[in-house]
């Protein structure tokens, strides 16, 4: 018979909160906002605070609490203080339907759910029951929660006894789309975040605690989660927090303004900048410096992950900013990027070297290693590894084989090393850095009275990067017209998330398809 703990006392909030303050770094800037800056200690209290709030609401030990956050220092708040007390933060995607949210409540059986006050529609606008859902707390960046929880945060005191969890206790959970059926929830364990921190944060971006860090990516998705918040304040160093749409205008005014030191974006998102950039240039007749005092001289490093990166992108960026961008892959049940380049390491085009910390296999489908320089699945093993998916045994099994994690990304391996991208084992769409399925898409049209059969692929748009298109075949006494094709955009943009819509609408008189009539997607693409 054991008696006690058997297990030593690890709690992520100790460790990225806690443990700035123990070395000193309590006065430091953690968080840089319009409104105002914060410091650790000014992390420390509001964290201690809220997850007194949250005890006294009867938040308990395994509970979970679904944030739907825009990106506030609140949001930091909330996701330590469930920490602190031994309760499981999940944060979803802010751009979603009110379906999708009925789904992540129902499905996580989240007993509170927090959210900006700017969100509070798409809430409301839920339609069916919510079993398990308790409490809802509403905050506001500029006034705080909402009554009731506000009486109760400003009641709570400002220190708390950690609850005590170890390295494998479960930390938070991350939901990530599903190729096929409904998003499954990862679930991580309280150390993840450390590993990642050292892996990538660490070892290949070198962060110091004078660093300054901005993404562009939001703090719902693991790749922001890491670059806005514990990579970052794993070393003491401070995040830039970006409330509004990253659009390039918002992301030049932040980068002048707060001068980080290392950028966090997608592939789109510096398509965009740079497009946004040579208007103006074009506009204005001027011939840009890169050695000049411009909006990123601040910048020693760019990361890029979600997408692969094409090189054209790469180039223009390095000739018009004078800075790099690594380009990396990570995935939510990995928590963040395992494969980077390096800045004394690089090699445009590719996904880089494994990232310290990291293994990584490319196997055939019969899960043995293929040749140097043959196109095999990417599997990847590492201690950032989630546990498992919530209530998906069969999905668990499938993804996480072992040590081994499937990524479900082809991928192969040149001659020094470098690894290249090359699609996806399934017909998932990196879509801005988010996945999309075509499933769901193809769902969406096939409600429309015109549209017989559809299938949708991605095709490279102008930048070279991908983006849903649909080849639709019509009902009888239907005909194809650029009209149409408009209405069946309109009718997806008013029916899903913003960034799943087709870009291109082609009509065909029918779809291409094998002997057994499943669709050849593979022909469309």
């Amino acid at each position: 018979m054991l008696h006690g703990q058997t297990q030593e006392f690890f709690n992520a909030a100790d460790y990225f909160i806690d443990r700035n303050i123990r070395q000193g770094r309590g006065h430091k800037v953690a968080v840089y906002t319009e409104q105002r800056n914060y410091t650790y200690n000014d992390m420390h209290k509001m964290a201690n605070k809220t997850a007194n709030a949250l005890r006294d609401l009867g938040v308990r030990f395994d509970d979970r609490v679904l944030i739907l956050m825009l990106d506030v220092p609140q949001f930091y708040a909330i996701f330590w203080g469930a920490v602190r007390i031994g309760a499981v933060p999940i944060p979803v995607n802010t751009m979603l339907t009110p379906d999708d949210y009925e789904y992540y409540l129902n499905d996580s059986r989240a007993r509170v759910l927090v959210v900006s006050d700017a969100l509070i529609n798409l809430v409301r606008e839920i339609k069916g029951d919510l079993h398990y859902l308790r409490d809802l707390i509403v905050i506001s960046e500029t006034q705080g929660a909402y009554p009731p929880f506000r009486q109760k945060y400003k009641r709570a005191p400002a220190t708390i006894k950690t609850e005590f969890t170890t390295k494998d206790d479960v930390g938070f959970w991350l939901y990530s789309s599903g190729s096929t059926g409904s998003p499954k929830g990862a679930i991580h364990s309280q150390n993840d975040m450390v590993v990642a921190s050292q892996a990538f944060g660490q070892n290949v971006l070198k962060l110091t605690e004078d660093d300054i860090c901005f993404s562009g990516a939001r703090l719902f998705f693991a790749y922001g989660l890491g670059n806005a918040m514990y990579l970052p304040m794993s070393v003491g160093a401070a995040t830039v927090l970006n409330p509004h749409r990253p659009t390039p205008e918002t992301m030049f005014k932040y980068l002048e303004k707060y001068r980080p030191t290392v950028f966090f974006g997608v592939p789109t998102l510096y398509g965009q900048m740079l497009a946004y950039k040579e208007r103006l240039d074009k506009e204005r007749g001027t011939k840009p410096d890169p050695n000049s005092n411009h909006e990123l001289s601040s910048v020693r490093v760019c990361v890029s992950a979600g997408e692969a990166l094409p090189v054209d992108i790469f180039t223009r960026w390095k000739e018009r900013f004078g800075v790099s961008i690594l380009d990396g892959i990570g995935s939510t049940e990995m928590l963040h990027i395992f494969l980077s380049n390096r800045l004394d390491d690089l090699r445009p085009g590719s996904t880089g070297k494994p990232v310290p910390g990291y293994e990584l296999r490319i196997v055939d489908e019969e899960g043995v290693d293929v040749p140097q320089g043959e196109i095999g699945t990417l599997l990847v093993k590492g201690d950032s590894a989630a546990q498992a998916y919530w209530r998906k045994r069969e999905k668990t099994r499938q993804t996480m084989q072992g040590e081994w994690l499937n990524t479900g990304d082809k991928y192969f391996m040149d001659k020094d090393g470098f690894y290249y991208a090359a699609g996806r084992a399934d017909d998932m769409l990196k879509v801005g850095g988010i996945w999309v399925s075509p499933l769901e898409v193809e769902n969406c049209l096939s409600q429309h009275q015109a549209v017989l059969e559809v299938a949708v692929v991605g095709r490279k748009d102008d930048q070279d990067l991908v983006k849903p298109a649909a080849y639709v075949v019509l009902r009888d006494g239907y005909t194809a017209s650029g009209e149409l094709a408009e209405e069946l955009k309109k009718w997806t943009l008013d029916r899903l998330a913003k960034f799943k819509y087709p870009r291109w609408i082609e009509f065909l008189p029918e779809l291409p398809k094998s002997a057994t009539g499943k669709i050849q997607r593979f022909k469309l693409r």
